[in-house]
């Protein structure tokens, strides 16, 4: 599949996809949440738990990664069959 460089890319790539479709779940605005307009934007999240998400996106990331790892060692997607330079 690859050196360590390679893995590590691709684990950061399914890292910062999973985050993006983890942020949103659970999260409720100011508006939403009926708190006085500060200044702030009403749309804001009253608290984005990120910490919780970021764990939460660690998880299903390797989880995801293992996943594909297994696939492509056991060869149940032939690589070779893909477009661009092989070695």
């Amino acid at each position: 599949m690859g050196g360590p460089i390679t893995l590590i890319a691709i684990y950061l790539t399914i890292w910062w996809t999973v985050l993006f479709a983890v942020l949103p779940i659970g999260v409720q605005s100011r508006a939403d949440a009926g708190l006085p307009n500060d200044g702030s934007d009403p749309g804001a999240p009253v608290d984005p738990k990120l910490k919780k998400k970021f764990i939460t996106t660690t998880w299903i990331s390797a989880i995801i990664f293992a996943i594909l790892w297994l696939v492509i060692r056991l060869h149940w997607i032939d690589l070779s069959r893909l477009p661009g330079p092989h070695s």
